[in-house]
């Protein structure tokens, strides 16, 4: 096993990862209700730092400001470009108290963000404010996951180097609680039927509006109860779930629509980057080249570091 893909079993930590995608979603609601929308939703994503996870810049009109989750000392940061500062240590605590605390942090650096208090795509949500239950914070699993995210971090990143087309940052969804990364054919897609659980509609088909094929890591929960790496493609174009792809452990799941490769399958692999990124690379051509994408026009090799990229 690779020391640095560390263990993350899913069972070991299940309450503090539904007690921290809550605790994101607070933090991430605060830009969601602060920044103007960008095509996709991008605008309200997590972005993974030497220390965690935090929001890009948000600026309310008076302050400019980030907050960040760090899982090295295990603190939640709120700062602003005045050099002020506010920190709230994470701790097994309940998503209400998490929520009152964080808003009376931003209040005291003059920072007034009204947000929505109901969770986003969890079947069965209970506001911010009345969630008791939420409470758990294990540290270790907290820093593990973290580490997790460098990693795929590392090779989502590689991977978009390749694409000259539209792509997404490699970014993290508070709501859905994923990394991932995503390409686009530059082409608009049918309209999504929408109904996931506590989201728009509208936001949904924004989200979906262009044909897209999307990469990503997930810790698990619902459906799958362990961690893994997923790929779709909106529309999913005929012949998709049967197409080959690599390493031999990923699978096509009915349920879920898409390709999974376990996580394990990836640390335990004598080259985990390049167990990933053959992963990334056969599920984005199997959807690329059955929907007929100009894959021409939009491909490239891979980047190398400090080598511009040749043009023809």
């Amino acid at each position: 096993m690779s020391p640095t893909w560390p263990e993350l079993p899913f069972s070991a930590w299940k309450d503090t990862c539904a007690t921290l995608q809550l605790w994101t979603q607070v933090a991430g609601k605060v830009r969601l209700a602060l920044t103007p929308w960008l095509n996709h939703s991008w605008h309200v994503t997590l972005r993974v730092t030497a220390r965690g996870l935090s929001t890009p810049l948000i600026t309310d009109g008076i302050s400019d400001f980030q907050i960040e989750f760090d899982f090295l000392d295990h603190v939640l940061w709120v700062r602003t470009a005045n050099g002020h500062a506010r920190q709230l240590m994470l701790r097994p605590m309940p998503v209400a108290e998490f929520y009152g605390e964080l808003l009376h942090l931003l209040s005291q650096l003059g920072i007034e963000a009204r947000i929505d208090p109901l969770p986003n795509e969890i079947p069965g949500a209970v506001p911010f404010d009345r969630d008791t239950r939420h409470r758990s914070y294990d540290r270790e699993y907290a820093q593990a996951f973290w580490r997790v995210l460098l990693r795929a971090h590392e090779v989502f990143s590689h991977f978009r180097t390749a694409f000259l087309g539209k792509a997404s940052p490699v970014h993290f969804f508070w709501g859905s609680f994923d990394l991932a990364v995503t390409r686009f054919s530059g082409r608009p897609a049918p309209l999504h039927p929408g109904g996931v659980p506590h989201l728009p509609d509208a936001v949904v088909r924004e989200a979906y509006s262009h044909e897209v094929s999307s990469a990503g890591f997930w810790p698990g929960g619902g459906p799958i109860d362990y961690a893994a790496f997923y790929s779709y493609a909106y529309p999913v174009p005929d012949g998709f779930g049967s197409a080959p792809v690599q390493p031999a452990q990923a699978f096509f799941n009915k349920e879920l629509g898409e390709y999974l490769l376990p996580y394990d399958a990836v640390r335990g692999a004598a080259d985990p980057n390049r167990t990933l990124l053959d992963f990334l690379q056969s599920t984005y051509a199997a959807a690329a080249g059955l929907a007929r994408w100009d894959r021409a026009a939009l491909e490239c090799d891979l980047g190398r570091p400090g080598e511009p990229r040749a043009v023809p």
